[in-house]
């Protein structure tokens, strides 16, 4: 069977991709390495590894990966609609200088060229401001009167439909064509997948509109290889290879395309790009791997020890402090019973090397044994926990390459490397632990190797005026080759600063709107 279109992964810039090439009278195949699951299927808490973890060598098969490499920790989703099933809903808007930094800032007038594009997104997503504010918030809210900053606190915007708690009702969002739809009933889970069809992850928007339009989507696959059609050049098309991700024995298929959209994320597809260069696509840009952000992102996470208390009601992420020019702070939360992240916890400490964190490690257990007794033996962790989420928009890039054994592998290109030990960050850490009685903790790599982590991996395929500036035109078309293009985190070109979801569905739209409708 020949497709149009053959686009790799069902993210943001996937299921966009999906919908307005199926609109445009294209035959639309969405492959995705994930599993698909509906509500029902999403696990109650994160202790149920095999539906909470993508570890297919221990045939775990969830909706979250953890990817570790030698400057960054990675968690990023899978599963049909990407990551729209682990995030954790907030779509803000980024300030004017990630429209105009970075390797696309001379290509266009990008802040006004997106905007009617974010706001499709924003329509297309069902964006609405957080209308309730719980424990975890007024600490974050506190904390703002505290440094006297209080009106730079906010509810977030998010992705959510808060109708009545529970009820279901008709489509609120599409005059009645979309699927049915169920209050917010706030119990925190967004980032474990929504079980009560509250939030508003992409199979129930853009995928599912696609779906209508007839475009197939094959979960549980994976692509290994793209090679042009064997003619002079690739106006013929694409042989597209791909494998069975779940399954240990499947016969291998290959189908036959147009065109191809590589939407599997960076880590997706950054590390499928960079194999096929070496063989199928030879002539792609030597920048490829090249612009790799993170937003300068700290992940602490704070106890409180207050009885009285309950960190996990609410949304996801329910509030934002914009704390300077460059910097913000959200709190996110876990649903009560959610309590598997304590297990990679160790009390936060920072210093210059493992020696000295260690050590203080070991006083701060010497000091306070009862109050880590309590996290980690006898309190709810996430009923009684925030983790803080501090980001900037200061820039620093690393590359990915892939080493002898095919496996990617990061080195530092630009700025400095990146860090969990921010001052911003921490001075921000004492004050919500001092505004809500706690104890802070972080993960163990940020303690033991002063690794960050992140969960907004950005670049590697990034736009350019040619090959030699860039992996992708204006319109995301990767150069030296017709028919094939980046639409995912990949392209993004500068540092956001702030959760990149809806950013990666405006560029989205942006690039179908280029695409002229089907003959």
């Amino acid at each position: 069977m020949e497709y149009d279109y053959i686009i790799i992964g069902s993210g943001f810039g996937g299921s966009v991709s999906a919908l307005r090439l199926s609109e445009k009278g294209y035959k639309v195949l969405v492959i995705e390495k994930g599993k698909w699951y509906e509500a029902k299927d999403f696990p109650k808490t994160n202790w149920n590894f095999r539906k909470w973890l993508w570890i297919p060598f221990l045939r775990f098969f969830g909706i979250m990966k953890l990817s570790v490499f030698k400057h960054i920790a990675i968690i990023s989703g899978t599963g049909v609609g990407g990551g729209s099933l682990v995030y954790a809903n907030t779509l803000p808007t980024p300030k004017s200088a990630f429209f105009n930094s970075g390797s696309w800032k001379d290509l266009k007038d990008w802040e006004s060229e997106l905007k009617p594009y974010y706001d499709e997104a924003l329509r297309m997503l069902g964006a609405t401001k957080n209308p309730e504010l719980f424990d975890g918030d007024l600490g974050l809210q506190k904390v703002a009167e505290n440094l006297d900053i209080k009106k730079k606190f906010a509810p977030t915007r998010v992705a959510v439909f808060f109708g009545k708690p529970g009820q279901t009702q008709k489509d609120p969002y599409f005059n009645g064509q979309g699927p049915e739809r169920s209050g917010c009933n706030f119990c925190g889970a967004c980032m474990t997948g929504c079980r009560h069809n509250a939030k508003n992850t992409l199979d129930k928007n853009y995928l599912y509109f696609a779906q209508k339009n007839g475009a197939e989507i094959l979960a549980e696959n994976e692509v290994y290889d793209v090679q042009p059609v064997a003619t002079k050049d690739d106006s013929q098309g694409y042989n597209v290879f791909l494998k069975s991700s779940t399954k240990l024995f499947s016969k291998r298929k290959t189908l036959k395309t147009k065109g191809v959209i590589f939407s599997g994320g960076v880590l997706g597809t950054v590390k499928l790009l960079l194999k096929l260069k070496k063989k199928s696509l030879p002539n792609l840009s030597d920048k490829l791997g090249e612009d790799i952000r993170s937003n300068n992102e700290t992940l602490v996470s704070v106890t409180g020890l207050d009885k009285d208390k309950n960190y996990s009601k609410g949304v996801a992420i329910g509030s934002i402090l914009d704390t300077d020019e460059n910097s913000h702070l959200e709190i996110c939360r876990y649903g009560e019973g959610s309590d598997a992240w304590k297990l990679a916890h160790l009390p936060y400490v920072t210093g210059s090397n493992v020696v000295s964190r260690l050590f203080k490690i070991f006083i701060k257990l010497l000091k306070h044994p009862i109050d880590y007794f309590k996290i980690y033996f006898v309190n709810g962790w996430a009923k009684n926990t925030v983790v803080l989420l501090f980001m900037q928009t200061l820039d620093s890039t690393l590359k990915f390459k892939r080493n002898a054994l095919g496996q990617m592998t990061s080195t530092v290109s630009s700025g400095k490397a990146p860090t969990p030990f921010i001052p911003e960050s921490i001075k921000l850490v004492k004050a919500y632990r001092k505004a809500i009685n706690g104890v802070s903790t972080s993960f163990s790599l940020e303690t033991l190797a002063g690794i960050p982590s992140t969960a907004h991996i950005l670049g590697g395929a990034v736009m350019g005026k040619n090959p030699s500036s860039g992996v992708i035109d204006k319109d995301n078309k990767v150069f030296n080759y017709q028919n094939l293009y980046v639409i995912d985190g990949a392209m993004i070109s500068a540092n956001p600063g702030v959760n990149p979801s809806l950013s990666i569905t405006a560029i989205a739209e942006h690039a179908m709107h280029q695409i002229p409708a089907k003959k």
